[in-house]
């Protein structure tokens, strides 16, 4: 059953989960199915984190299972990528928050896409995402947050931006726990999610949208 797959990163079973990744791939079952079941599963492990009934231990663990997940569907994942990148984006994690497990789903869920991921990683200095931003010209940047500490950073790191000239250029959105419309507002984001699968369709519906203007 596809959900023995959600259910085994639910109940953290670090046991089970690699052998029904494996399992389901060897019968052949499309590695984008695969990856929803995982997906689904960690949806689910973050609204219970939010609700507190799991807190940061099982959400790493969860985290490590999903990481586990993604490398055995990797390989498989590549064939249904496009030789040029449909888009590029750069996520991170800014100064003050150093979860990373929404952004990485995100990561994962783009990659599929074709999408070119540049991942700064957790606890971002904004003067080093202006830096990549300058470096690679993505389409968009996505900023995670699960605590209010990175707002500020979030803020500073776009105003740099703005002040760069590169703002103008670049759609921003905003994902993880702690992040709200009211936010996206104070931060002059262009698009607020709690949901990675709709952060990937803005993505990719932006990016459409700059090749069909340009």
């Amino acid at each position: 059953m596809s959900d023995d797959l959600s259910t085994a990163i639910v109940t953290l079973d670090k046991d089970a989960t690699p052998g029904i990744v494996e399992r389901r791939l060897a019968s052949g079952e499309d590695a984008l199915d695969i990856l929803e079941d995982c997906r689904r599963g960690m949806t689910i492990v973050g609204n219970k984190f939010q609700e507190g009934e799991y807190y940061l231990a099982e959400l790493i663990l969860a985290a490590e299972l999903f990481k586990e997940a993604v490398a055995l569907l990797d390989p498989h994942l590549a064939g249904v990528q496009g030789s040029a990148p449909s888009g590029k984006i750069v996520l991170a994690t800014m100064r003050g928050d150093i979860h990373d497990l929404g952004k990485n789903i995100l990561a994962t869920l783009l990659r599929v896409h074709a999408f070119e991921v540049h991942d700064l990683g957790v606890n971002v200095e904004p003067e080093l995402l202006l830096e990549k931003v300058r470096e690679v010209e993505p389409q968009l940047v996505g900023f995670s947050s699960l605590i209010t500490a990175s707002f500020e950073s979030m803020k500073e790191a776009i105003g740099l931006l703005q002040d760069a000239g590169l703002r103008s250029d670049i759609k921003i959105l905003l994902g993880g726990g702690v992040t709200s419309p009211e936010l996206r507002n104070y931060l002059g984001a262009d698009f607020q999610t709690l949901d990675a699968a709709a952060g990937v369709n803005f993505c990719v519906e932006a990016v459409g949208s700059v090749s069909h203007d340009g």
